[in-house]
């Protein structure tokens, strides 16, 4: 999501003055009205590691890096009209119904809330007659990009985690989160961009347009991240980014609004020197 232009507060972009002391790629490099892929964005990450010494990359969204240290299926192209039609039905019907109608093997795999791999496994059907399940299956794959890889995995302890979503909310409030949505609202984007469903945009839409009170935004928007950081803190749980060996976990403290310390420096560089 920080890929989006539009959405340096709500996503939690480096500010300015980090983004000087160290060359950053690939922040805020999306319009809004746009909707970014994992297949895009590993193409546009091999592009910028190409030309970076050591590369670092960081965020929360361990399929992506899987999609670089493990490889990525090549699904077909979809004609426009196709997800057109799968974006029309998700804005009619909801996320909910559209999931009760998709392939057996889809709806096996999928959340029937999860509204973007819902529509996306609707138009793959739609174009093909197969399950999107099926294609990964058969689809030839892209090759893990040709480095050698250290995943480092930062887990704050559960009983910090929520007060330190509590406090990152309020500080995204200052910095003035309810207007960055509102620009978002009066530019008549599609409800199923991705900009458009990060956390917390949803609610500040709907206090926005006058639907929802401040504090049921903030109600509904603490929830929906705090569960989705324990679902997230399940699939890495079960997930290996790179090769055992090559993985470390720091049960970090939370320092502030922030899930890293700078105590935990020495640990991650031990790690990075015995691994390499």
């Amino acid at each position: 999501m920080q890929c989006y232009r539009e959405l340096r507060i709500v996503t939690a972009r480096p500010p300015p003055e980090d983004e000087a002391r160290a060359p950053h790629a690939l922040y805020g490099v999306l319009p809004a009205s746009e909707t970014g892929s994992v297949a895009w964005w590993r193409e546009a990450a091999l592009a910028e590691m190409a030309k970076a010494r050591l590369p670092i990359l960081c965020g929360g969204t361990g399929m992506y890096l899987r999609a670089l240290t493990q490889g990525l299926s090549v699904l077909p192209e979809v004609p426009a009209a196709a997800r057109e039609e799968a974006r029309a039905r998700l804005a009619e019907q909801g996320s909910e119904r559209l999931h009760a109608q998709l392939h057996p093997e889809d709806a096996a795999r999928l959340r029937s809330s999860d509204s973007q791999r819902i529509a996306r496994a609707l138009e793959i059907f739609l174009a093909t007659g197969q399950s999107l399940a099926a294609w990964h299956r058969a689809a030839p794959r892209l090759p893990p990009a040709p480095y050698d890889f250290r995943a480092i995995l930062l887990t704050p302890p559960r009983e910090e985690l929520h007060p330190a979503i509590i406090a990152r909310w309020a500080i995204m409030r200052g910095q003035g989160a309810l207007e960055e949505v509102g620009a978002l609202v009066d530019q008549g984007l599609d409800a199923s961009l991705p900009a458009m469903r990060a956390h917390g945009v949803p609610e500040l839409a709907a206090e926005w347009r006058g639907e929802i009170s401040r504090e049921e935004a903030d109600r509904r928007a603490i929830a929906g991240t705090w569960t989705y950081t324990r679902r997230q803190a399940t699939w890495f749980r079960h997930q290996e980014l790179v090769a055992p060996t090559a993985t470390h976990r720091i049960n970090a403290r939370i320092a502030g609004p922030t899930q890293f310390s700078e105590r935990n420096q020495p640990e991650i560089f031990a790690f990075l020197q015995m691994a390499g």
